[in-house]
């Protein structure tokens, strides 16, 4: 049972909703950039964006010693506005997007697990957060 309070991390990214939703939601987009740390990467993505669709995101170490699988199930998704999923494991994780001039904002919030500090999951997350701002603004 999760004793921790979730997490929110958020950023804004300097392009328009439907491209930021393209390459959140693209599996061709989010082996470029789901990714912490250069050490790492997503050699295989699969995502079936709607509701009761599944996803699935093999996160590795470059030098294969590491790595798992980030899995989960669609509950709600409202194209340009919000994404919540359940992951294989039982937390909840929401997203939602909004537009302001020419930023999309995008606020993420999830259940932490119990395995890692909350200050080391807020800064994973908001690490992989900020490599899609920065891989969809230079794309």
């Amino acid at each position: 049972m999760n004793t921790h309070n979730p997490i929110t991390i958020e950023t804004s990214v300097h392009a328009p909703i439907e491209k930021v939703w393209f390459y959140w939601s693209d599996p061709v987009h989010i082996k470029k950039w789901n990714t912490a740390s250069p050490e790492w990467h997503t050699p295989f993505a699969e995502n079936e964006l709607r509701v009761g669709g599944t996803f699935k995101s093999r996160m590795e170490s470059i030098d294969g010693s590491m790595g798992f699988d980030f899995t989960g199930e669609y509950t709600d998704v409202i194209t340009n506005e919000l994404i919540r999923y359940v992951l294989k494991d039982g937390r909840m994780v929401e997203l939602r997007f909004s537009t302001s001039g020419d930023q999309t904002q995008i606020s993420e919030t999830f259940d932490p697990e119990n395995e890692n500090s909350s200050e080391l999951q807020r800064a994973g997350w908001q690490a992989i957060l900020d490599h899609f701002k920065q891989y969809t603004e230079e794309n």
